[in-house]
């Protein structure tokens, strides 16, 4: 692996990382098994980073062709991605975690793993963007797709013993430290998310430059 892929594979992952957020998803799976057997815990949690993968995969392999039955624009995308990512970040920045609430008593653990752990969880649109996002950039090139592919699987893979643990892990930590990682992550996603502004910008400028 040469030294591009090796960086485009650490900028996805990172970017990915922080968009999916493993530890931001934590209290909400807290909340929404609470009651669960450690058995239907893992059963709910499996078919919820299952569910998210495939929904990932569905976007990463037909985001440029739905892009381009849109009549979007990369440089549109990216702009409006980034955007979009600059408001997920900002209330990070503030230390504000998810308001998902715990299901009802007697709900399906089917239905608790599609929503909320699937959708808007680790699924959400928020990373979704973020994939055809990526998508726009890849491109054609196999090496870098198979690249994103692997990084994707990695992060859904961390995401399984993060949130399986996370019940005896959020107790240990307390509120406080859970603040300061979720306002890290804010930071380092709302830089991303001007970069990708400011690529949008540059691009745009550029083809009307080149007209």
């Amino acid at each position: 692996m040469n030294n591009d892929l090796i960086q485009f594979a650490l900028t996805a992952f990172g970017l990915l990382f922080v968009m999916i957020n493993p530890i931001a998803v934590a209290p909400v799976f807290v909340a929404v098994t609470a009651g669960m057997s450690a058995g239907q815990r893992r059963a709910t949690l499996t078919r919820a980073v299952i569910a998210a993968f495939v929904v990932t995969m569905f976007f990463l392999f037909v985001g440029r062709a739905f892009l381009s039955y849109m009549g979007v624009s990369v440089q549109a995308f990216a702009i409006s991605g980034g955007i979009l990512l600059f408001v997920i970040a900002f209330p990070m920045l503030m230390g504000q975690r998810s308001p998902i609430q715990a299901p009802q008593a007697g709900q399906a653990s089917a239905d608790v793993a599609i929503f909320p752990l699937t959708i808007p969880q680790l699924a959400g649109p928020g990373t979704i963007a973020t994939i055809l996002l990526l998508a726009t950039q890849v491109g054609a090139d196999w090496e870098r797709l198979a690249v994103l592919t692997g990084v994707i699987s990695v992060i859904y893979l961390i995401a399984w013993p993060t949130l399986f643990m996370a019940e005896r892990v959020l107790n240990r930590l307390g509120d406080g430290p859970m603040h300061i990682i979720t306002r890290v992550l804010g930071l380092v996603l709302a830089a991303l998310a001007v970069q990708y502004i400011l690529n949008g910008l540059t691009g745009f400028y550029q083809s009307l430059v080149g007209q």
